[in-house]
């Protein structure tokens, strides 16, 4: 279904966004033909036991079969999926848990601890950038937990190879209360009379260009407030328009769903589907979640991220990895992908002209060609830092 509610000049405008048609493309059902690796289908949403679809993503084959479907997923379906068991064992989620624990308390001695999205000051904890900070503090750790074929598919399927990996940490203590609902990141964090700006083509693009994800670092029952969704929202193209309107926002809690996450439970969704954080109704769960904001290469990242300091960090693990053949060739892949910079551009040409193609070495071709030729921590220091010489302007 595509309703074009757009004026004649090529915009979204939120007057003529229309409830009945929205109601239309959310009374869509899943149809199980279309999520044929699903495990199962609650609320709309297929669930991924990847217990039984880990070795297929650790192949080639298969890998891309099961790629295409999640793509379809989050493009033509529901707009979401879960990927149960992600973790196959949780103990890198729950050392992760006590590191980021730790940066809370120290933040919040720092400064009262960091502001949120959509939610009232100090109702959360939140650590912004917590890609960074995990792998400053425990190099080791992020390897281990990076290096997750499940999540670096998701990954692939919706934004292709070379995307950017950044995420933040939500606390939300019980008595925390539920977000309004919302689009994400890019057209999702503008104000309305920024996104209007924009023409309907450019909307149409936006969801593109970013992955939404979550990490569920605690079992999350209803009651602690898991993310309220709602399926098939996405292909509203007028969403970044509606999602602001009350009529829109009391269909949404009207029609929303939650789904209870176990430890070690990823959820992935389309940045174009109406969502909000749940409250947490419970009386002793703090619910702990890595959301991870995934943006194209040819996007922009919304956090800065030292992705060279990340990378000298965390040479030594994976070239100890590799040199003991500890990890298979995708899940080394899939660490060296959620800290190294993939792509190409901007760079300055005089000094970095392309090498056997169009486009100069990027940071995670470099590493794995580190790691195949041997290299040892300081010649990989010293290349890395010729790198970053040639690329300044």
């Amino acid at each position: 279904m595509n309703h074009l509610i757009e004026t004649d000049a090529g915009y979204f405008d939120s007057a003529a966004c229309d409830l009945h048609a929205f109601t239309a493309i959310i009374d869509q059902t899943t149809n199980p033909s279309t999520v044929p690796n699903a495990d199962d289908i609650q609320k709309n949403v297929p669930i991924y036991d990847i217990s039984k679809l880990r070795p297929s993503l650790e192949g080639t084959e298969k890998r891309r079969i099961i790629m295409v479907e999640w793509a379809r997923a989050l493009q033509a379906g529901a707009g979401v999926l879960v990927l149960r068991g992600a973790y196959a064992d949780t103990t890198v989620i729950d050392e992760a848990t006590a590191i980021f624990e730790q940066i809370i308390a120290t933040e919040k001695l720092a400064s009262g601890g960091g502001g949120d999205h959509f939610a009232a000051s100090g109702s959360n904890d939140r650590i912004w950038n917590s890609l960074q900070k995990l792998c400053e503090e425990a190099p080791e750790v992020f390897f281990r937990y990076f290096a997750n074929t499940s999540i670096a598919a998701a990954c692939e399927a919706w934004l292709g190879p070379n995307y950017q990996m950044t995420a933040q940490i939500n606390l939300v203590h019980p008595g925390g209360a539920a977000q309004q609902a919302h689009r994400d990141y890019h057209l999702g964090f503008q104000t309305a009379e920024n996104s209007a700006e924009y023409p309907a083509h450019v909307h149409d693009i936006s969801p593109a260009l970013t992955l939404q994800g979550a990490v569920a670092h605690c079992d999350m029952p209803v009651e602690s407030g898991p993310t309220k969704l709602l399926p098939f929202s996405q292909l509203y193209r007028a969403g970044y328009t509606a999602w602001r309107r009350d009529d829109f926002r009391a269909l949404f809690e009207e029609r929303c769903i939650q789904l209870p996450l176990a430890k070690g439970d990823a959820l992935f969704f389309n940045p174009a589907l109406f969502h909000a954080a749940g409250a947490n109704t419970s009386n002793d769960i703090h619910r702990m979640a890595n959301l991870l904001q995934v943006s194209s290469a040819f996007g922009r990242a919304m956090e800065t991220v030292d992705r060279e300091k990340m990378c000298k960090l965390l040479y030594p693990h994976a070239l100890a990895a590799h040199q003991k053949s500890a990890l298979g060739a995708l899940a080394l892949k899939a660490a060296i992908s959620a800290s190294a910079e993939g792509y190409s551009f901007p760079t300055n040409l005089d000094r970095d002209p392309p090498k056997g193609g169009l486009a100069p070495e990027t940071q995670q071709a470099l590493f794995a060609r580190a790691l195949a030729e041997g290299l040892d921590f300081h010649e990989f220091e010293a290349v890395l830092d010729e790198m970053r010489i040639k690329q300044l302007a």
